[in-house]
């Protein structure tokens, strides 16, 4: 479809959500020369051509003839049966594209959109299918990314006219978020290359060695190289000794760097390991930090020494 035959983008007025502020990022980056309408009104629902999209609106789904929405009976959903959104479906259908326009690597393009939709889609369109209770998620409820656009809505005594003044920042603010989380998940593949090609160098070794500060966890994972507990890598001016947790975002690691290290500093650390330019260790013990890759190299072989617990009396 050209990017000048769509002329108008037309959702609902009223109350605007993630699922439509979304799509509405997706398609005006798409399709910058095409007007966004936003209404209900019926005749015009109906008398809209095929140089119109309707996205979250309109009663039906149907990518050929532009239309796209999710709350009419028998809405399309996903191969396991959970509902789309309205981003959902634009993403399904124009997110590859979006990606190619904002500069993903081709080659990452295929990844990155679906890793999108598994870590932001998904979650949106479960929030607004009413699928997943936000109340089930504690305190954190309120910082969903439905929450937050939500709360870009006008005030309930705002002046006449100013709900298009929200929406177009709601719209400027998600954009930022798609980016990044786009931009993001694209570094987080590329990443991925990286460690898994050092995964294969360093053969049976616990202590993995990157050329560079890169997420790592995944990729650890997904070889399978379960025979590594540590991972040392240059930082600008310093080197970094990390531990690695047994799963994406949980705080229980393989290995724990070692209780006598814990929130030292400088020489307090040093005399500790016996590592002269040791940094640094945090009270964690996820994370510590050497002068030199020999000092780092040092601290990851003690970590990784058996504990020889307390002298005898």
């Amino acid at each position: 479809m050209s990017r000048y035959s769509v002329q108008h983008l037309i959702t609902h007025d009223g109350t605007f959500h993630a699922d439509e502020v979304l799509s509405t990022v997706v398609l005006t980056t798409l399709f910058p020369h095409a007007k966004v309408i936003r209404t209900r009104d019926p005749a015009l629902l109906g008398s809209a051509g095929a140089e119109s999209i309707l996205y979250d609106v309109g009663g039906a789904y149907d990518p050929e003839a532009n239309r796209f929405d999710h709350h009419q009976p028998g809405a399309h959903t996903r191969q396991d049966g959970s509902p789309h959104s309205a981003f959902g479906l634009i993403w399904d259908r124009y997110g590859s594209e979006y990606l190619s326009l904002i500069g993903v690597d081709p080659d990452l393009i295929p990844g990155v959109a679906a890793e999108v939709d598994r870590s932001l889609v998904l979650g949106i369109d479960l929030l607004d299918n009413g699928a997943l209770d936000p109340s089930t998620l504690g305190p954190a409820a309120g910082l969903t990314l439905p929450s937050l656009i939500g709360d870009l809505n006008p005030p309930y005594d705002a002046p006449e006219g100013a709900e298009r003044s929200w929406f177009d920042v709601a719209v400027r603010t998600a954009s930022d978020v798609l980016i990044a989380r786009s931009k993001g998940t694209e570094a987080s593949l590329r990443a991925r290359q990286e460690v898994l090609r050092s995964i294969d160098a360093a053969g049976d070794h616990p202590i993995l060695e990157l050329p560079r500060g890169a997420p790592f966890g995944s990729a650890i994972r997904e070889a399978g190289a379960d025979h590594i507990s540590l991972v040392v890598h240059p930082r600008k001016t310093d080197w970094v000794l990390s531990t690695v947790s047994v799963e994406q975002g949980s705080y229980v690691r393989r290995l724990d760097l070692p209780a006598a290290w814990a929130g030292l500093e400088g020489e307090a650390l040093a005399a500790a390991t016996g590592v002269p330019d040791a940094v640094f260790c945090h009270r964690a013990r996820f994370i510590a930090v050497a002068g030199s890759r020999d000092g780092a190299m040092r601290l990851a072989e003690l970590a990784l020494a058996p504990d020889p617990g307390p002298e005898p009396m």
